[in-house]
């Protein structure tokens, strides 16, 4: 199977795939303007395959005007440094998660997982830090594409979010699940607060959306509300 730069996911969205054919996802979504605006920016060696992917879709860094993270892990804010610096665009995240950012440092593990506090002193959660511009907040509806709303999904971390693009009905769940070998929890290890994300979570099954795309895993595009709800039903906290 030959891996595609962008994957289009509806009219004006694409996933971008920046490890594998999808084992580390970002999207960008264009605008009637042909701006574009990019959500993640994969570990800190994703850019180029980030400006690949943007010029499959016709794109140059020069388009991006805005940079969305979902969060301050380093497989979502590692590249944004720099493909900050090639687009000159500014990043925005949820004011929680602000601070981790800007200090280039992952906020801490849940230190009631086994394992949590050793998984944190080995793998450091370090990246390069990232000027952060403006603080979301949840509820906030971004001037993307037609309107992108800003979903507060904490537990993976303080300031996680998810993301609905309005027009089109796709979901960005960001971490708060996963889509590897099927719909999961993200790893416990990896969150600040494991039974907060199951907790919060629940909130993707009363939007209102078509397609789910994760960031880690492919998109789902055939009842993906229906089956998202499903999981959730399935593992209640």
């Amino acid at each position: 199977m030959v891996r595609s730069p962008a994957v289009p996911l509806a009219p004006g969205v694409w996933r971008i795939p920046t490890a594998g054919r999808a084992l580390v996802n970002s999207y960008a979504l264009v605008d009637d303007d042909g701006s574009v605006t990019l959500v993640d920016c994969g570990v800190k060696r994703a850019p180029a395959r980030i400006v690949r992917g943007l010029a499959a879709i016709g794109k140059s860094p020069a388009d991006v005007v805005r940079i969305i993270l979902t969060h301050a892990h380093p497989d979502h804010a590692g590249g944004a440094a720099e493909v900050a610096r090639r687009t000159g665009a500014p990043v925005v995240a949820h004011a929680a998660d602000v601070e981790y950012a800007r200090a280039g440092q992952a906020p801490p593990r849940d230190p009631t997982v086994s394992g949590g506090r050793l998984f944190a002193r080995l793998s450091g959660g370090r990246f390069p830090a990232v000027d952060v511009a403006e603080p979301l907040a949840d509820g906030d509806l971004l001037p993307v594409a037609g309107g992108l709303r800003v979903v507060h999904t904490p537990g993976h971390s303080p300031g996680h979010v998810s993301l609905l693009h309005e027009p089109t009905r796709v979901l960005i769940t960001g971490d708060a699940l996963f889509n590897v070998a099927g719909i999961r929890w993200s790893v416990k290890v990896l969150c600040t607060d494991f039974r907060m994300t199951q907790e919060t979570a629940h909130v993707l099954g009363e939007l209102e959306y078509d397609l789910a795309a994760f960031t880690h895993g492919p998109e789902i595009a055939d009842n993906a509300r229906e089956q998202i709800r499903a999981f959730l039903r399935r593992h209640q906290p």
